[in-house]
């Protein structure tokens, strides 16, 4: 028996029965196998699997709910500390706090929260982990109300790369307090995350309404204008798809989440409702959990992924004509093109006041390509690559980390630079505090200063 055995953790090694199935993650492209699987159920389980790792120079991953597409949750010939199992919640609904552990999803962490009324921005599908959300900054269909999911992080519980337990808030290690609000995995394993709650629901207006794609230019452009309009209740997502049935027709959409009262929704969405014959037309009132549910049909787990985003500096008419032309040639019936529109709470945070320094009110595109057959692996992203690549010219500086792909350093430039901006320096300096070996690495990596990475 193991030293981390012996601590009560579950240690999988290749060749056991659940090996295979624990070290797989959301997106089926990734294979990769580590040497030790250890599934924590404590936070003394972490330190003591940190301190394994250390004391025999294993490379370390972290995986909570796996759902990063560049699955850096996963390593080969290392460790990965598995947070799976970690799945407590613990409601405050008088305070109007959680308690969150990180093996929980969203939908999991709303069906806690909402049995008291209560939500925080989370993830706009259902099965995106708290962890790496939270970590990463936290878009979602509440961040008009209440801004970005790290926005309203109270506390977190850490374990550090040389194995302590912290707790870090504004009282406590501010510092990595402000680090861990949009700077990822790079500072140590999170393994309880307090956040503030507000009043939702439990019913609010949500749904979606698509069109024929002939009419994809102007749902865009009514996507477009609608989103300079409207309050913080509401969030507006557009979205190029095609049909899940035969013959898989394409369509163009807007997807919606207002927690305003009913009449002002109804206001609010007069003009989507009342655009042209679509053919689907399903914006309702409907339980939040609902809304935070209403497209994981488009991100099946373990479906082959591939990832592009960007911020745009606006959306002119050449940018949605490039979007709409292009998605037409898309070779998968399962991939999407999204754009998410970025207002209200979110924006009114100063830049430097968390890491996430995404702060400008605009669009960010995200094309999340998804099939099934890893034969067509190639024309998938080839046509994923070619449709950003045409879209270049609208982009605006800074790419949001949680939608980064496994490539990106590969392309030119540094995308982890981009993504926190004039927050990157910052940064340096709480990984070289906490993390100056770079023990932590196999992330959207934050270099300590003063040292070479792995």
């Amino acid at each position: 028996m193991s030293v981390l055995e012996a601590s009560g953790a579950v240690v999988l090694r290749p060749g056991d029965t659940a090996y295979d199935e624990v070290r797989r993650v959301h997106n089926g492209m990734i294979d990769k196998r580590p040497a030790l699987i250890v599934r924590c159920l404590t936070t003394e389980h972490v330190a003591a699997a940190v301190r394994f790792a250390r004391a025999r120079s294993l490379e370390i991953s972290i995986r909570s709910c796996g759902h990063n597409v560049a699955g850096r949750a996963v390593c080969d010939g290392g460790l990965m500390i598995d947070l799976n199992l970690m799945k407590g919640a613990t409601v405050d609904p008088n305070a109007r706090t959680a308690q969150a552990q990180p093996g929980l999803n969203w939908g999991e962490f709303n069906a806690a929260t909402q049995r008291h009324g209560l939500a925080v921005t989370g993830g706009t599908i259902s099965t995106t982990g708290v962890a790496g959300l939270t970590l990463g900054g936290g878009f979602g269909w509440l961040m008009g109300k209440f801004g970005f999911a790290a926005d309203n992080l109270l506390s977190a519980e850490v374990v550090t790369a040389d194995g302590a337990i912290l707790t870090a808030s504004v009282h406590e290690h501010p510092d990595l307090f402000w680090a861990l609000r949009g700077g990822g995995g790079n500072f140590g394993v999170v393994t309880s995350f307090t956040f503030k709650l507000y009043r939702v629901g439990p019913i609010v207006t949500g749904g979606f309404n698509f069109w024929p794609y002939k009419r994809a230019k102007e749902v865009l452009a009514l996507f477009r204008e609608e989103s300079a309009k409207i309050s913080d209740d509401m969030s507006l997502v557009a979205a190029l798809v095609r049909s899940p049935d035969e013959p898989h027709e394409p369509l163009a959409g807007i997807i919606a989440c207002h927690v305003g009262p009913e009449d002002v929704a109804t206001r609010e969405l007069a003009a989507i409702r009342g655009f042209g014959e679509p053919v689907v037309q399903a914006i309702i009132r409907k339980p939040y959990e609902d809304v935070n549910s209403q497209y994981d049909f488009g991100f099946p787990n373990r479906a082959l992924n591939y990832w592009k985003s960007s911020f745009l500096k606006r959306l002119p008419d050449d940018a949605i004509s490039s979007m709409v032309a292009d998605f037409a040639r898309c070779p998968s019936h399962m991939s999407i093109l999204m754009l998410e529109d970025v207002h209200g709470a979110a924006t009114r945070v100063p830049t430097a006041a968390t890491a996430i320094p995404h702060r400008a009110a605009g669009f960010n595109l995200l094309i999340p390509s998804v099939w099934s057959n890893p034969s067509e692996t190639a024309l998938n992203v080839a046509w994923t690559q070619d449709t950003f690549a045409r879209l270049n010219p609208f982009f605006a500086p800074g790419r949001y980390v949680n939608y980064l792909d496994d490539d990106e350093a590969q392309r030119g430039g540094d995308p982890v630079r981009a993504a926190y901006g004039a927050n990157y320096e910052r940064l340096v300096e709480v990984k070289t505090a906490y993390d100056p070996e770079n023990v932590f690495h196999l992330n959207y990596n934050i270099p300590p200063r003063k040292s070479a990475t792995r």
